[in-house]
């Protein structure tokens, strides 16, 4: 709703990672140097720490757009994982096979050295990014070490870049990891903006949303500045609420008294005005509510202190009452951070894990392992880790772990049941709660895994040259899509035509159009056509 408001064409501080927001400061130019110069070195390890929400996965990003196609990159979003499940998910992400159910490390290890070896005498390299590294095992660690020691006379066949929070550097600082931290080529730390870094980030925020004019004042930059110390993602959500805030006073510009009050009420601390609290909130409602044709004909907002407010977990009511004298909210449901903080709250990944393969019909518990990725494999799912926005979730179609930050730097996750519009349904824990979806972005920043039926039998992916049913399959689902549904038959191959058919598919739904069908294309084939094979996010398959 503010957005209409101010003259902009969407929010411009949603913590979801849009390319289009990418803003690089001094301090992030130089970290990607850095990691550009390790790789180019040739050595084992690259290493860039930074504190919570400083912007590495920023740089991580900036990273891969700038790595040559010679480059095969396989990424571990959550290193929480033993020797077998960590070696695993490399082998998954860079689609190497290997036995299903195996917990063989030499099986898992041979498959992989066999596969840099391949790669290399076609010309190619390959690189592994683990990012929240600090949260590796020294046993982990030491196993991908001795992967790194596969190497020719002049280069190593796997380098890997470790992406974490300052407690890496002191992980690998110790005695038994000394081997390791040899092996580092080049490292950085991450510091938070400069005041003047931070002015040039919210304008141009601001200005790729649309509103060249400056709203923040001076001394509001300043503020936010200092109560977010800098950092992007604090940034971010202090600026997302601050514009609210503004819109729901009548206010044209954000000024520092307006972001002082978005800081203490973001940040958890105490308001000391409850009317401004309820004002924001009460616009908030609105915004889930879509009620913005009346509230944006005259730009004038009502006393919205003197409107009675009643929030509840998974719906809200708004009425007027003329007249009325104002009104405390009346027992508010706890907030998403109230329950992410809750102790007695159980959201780690293995709880994430069961009830996401719940949903799938599937007893995770049953099993011997600790559920994750390998507790699926005898069901025939595959898991497929991605970071992306809620636009990427909607093709997906697919229920997801989420993996939430508090300010803290606790992570916590939850579960993707359901998408609704601007409503999303999580299920943490024993619990299952419907928010907006700007309340959840202020703690998720694009970071998911997602379980999937694979539709074919054979090895992934599908390209050129192939014949068989996969292939069959891969024609019928194409014609289901473009409507150009004819006769298939096992002997007809992967031929030119039906590769841009693929490359078509894949541009539409913002793939890179290789005419190649891998995970993630299979998986956006099966969403976008009706009758897929597992549980829907929306009420509805499209």
């Amino acid at each position: 709703m503010y957005a209409a408001y101010f003259g902009l064409t969407e929010r411009p501080f949603s913590l979801a990672p849009d390319p289009r927001y990418l803003y690089l400061s001094d301090v992030h130019r130089e970290a990607l140097a850095h990691l550009l110069y390790g790789l180019g070195e040739g050595g084992s390890f690259v290493q860039l720490t930074g504190e919570v929400g400083t912007g590495k996965t920023t740089v991580c990003r900036a990273l891969l757009e700038q790595l040559p196609p010679d480059v095969d990159v396989a990424m571990i979003f959550n290193p929480r994982l033993t020797s077998v499940e960590l070696l695993a998910a490399v082998c998954d992400e860079l689609r190497v096979p290997y036995p299903s159910g195996t917990t063989s490390l030499k099986v898992l290890v041979d498959a992989l050295s066999q596969a840099l070896l391949d790669a290399h005498a076609r010309g190619r390299r390959t690189v592994l990014i683990i990012d929240e590294a600090q949260n590796l095992s020294a046993r982990v660690l030491e196993e991908i070490r001795l992967l790194t020691n596969l190497e020719t006379t002049k280069e190593k066949l796997l380098q890997v870049i470790l992406i974490g929070q300052p407690e890496l550097a002191e992980l690998l600082a110790r005695r038994n990891l000394r081997q390791l931290a040899q092996r580092v080529t080049a490292r950085y730390h991450l510091r938070s903006f400069t005041e003047e870094e931070t002015r040039r980030y919210v304008q141009h925020r601001m200005e790729i949303a649309g509103q060249r004019q400056p709203i923040f004042t001076r001394l509001a930059v300043h503020a936010a500045h200092r109560l977010s110390r800098g950092v992007p993602r604090l940034l971010n959500t202090i600026c997302d609420r601050a514009l609210l805030g503004a819109y729901a006073t009548g206010q044209t510009r954000v000024k520092e008294r307006i972001v002082r009050r978005a800081a203490r009420e973001v940040l958890g601390r105490r308001a000391r005005r409850r009317r401004w609290m309820v004002a924001t909130a009460t616009a908030a409602l609105l915004l889930a509510a879509g009620g913005t044709i009346a509230l944006l004909a005259s730009r004038g907002l009502p006393s919205l202190g003197a409107w009675p407010l009643r929030a509840e977990t998974t719906s809200s009511t708004l009425a007027p009452a003329v007249g009325a004298t104002p009104l405390e909210p009346a027992s508010p449901a706890p907030t998403l951070a109230a329950i992410l903080g809750d102790p007695a709250v159980t959201a780690d990944r293995t709880s994430a894990f069961v009830n996401l393969y719940a949903l799938w019909h599937l007893d995770a518990r049953s099993g011997a392992a600790v559920p994750g990725c390998e507790a699926g494999r005898a069901a025939g799912l595959r898991c497929l880790a991605r970071t992306g926005t809620w636009t990427v979730l909607r093709r997906f179609d697919l229920p997801a772990i989420l993996e939430l930050a508090t300010p803290d730097g606790k992570k916590h996750h939850v579960v993707l049941a359901g998408l609704d519009g601007e409503r999303a349904t999580l299920q943490i824990g024993e619990q299952r709660i419907t928010l907006p979806t700007v309340e959840i972005e202020r703690f998720w920043d694009g970071p998911f895994v997602m379980v999937w039926k694979s539709p074919v039998d054979g090895p992934l992916p599908l390209q050129p040259g192939m014949r068989g049913r996969d292939v069959v399959w891969l024609r019928r689902q194409l014609g289901a899509v473009d409507g150009r549904a004819a006769p298939a038959s096992a002997g007809e191959p992967y031929d030119e035509e039906l590769k841009r058919r693929v490359a078509a598919f894949q541009q539409i739904e913002s793939l890179t159009p290789d005419g190649i069908a891998g995970e993630e294309t299979l998986v956006r084939l099966a969403a976008a056509t009706p009758g897929g094979n597992g549980p829907s996010l929306t009420p509805v398959r499209r």
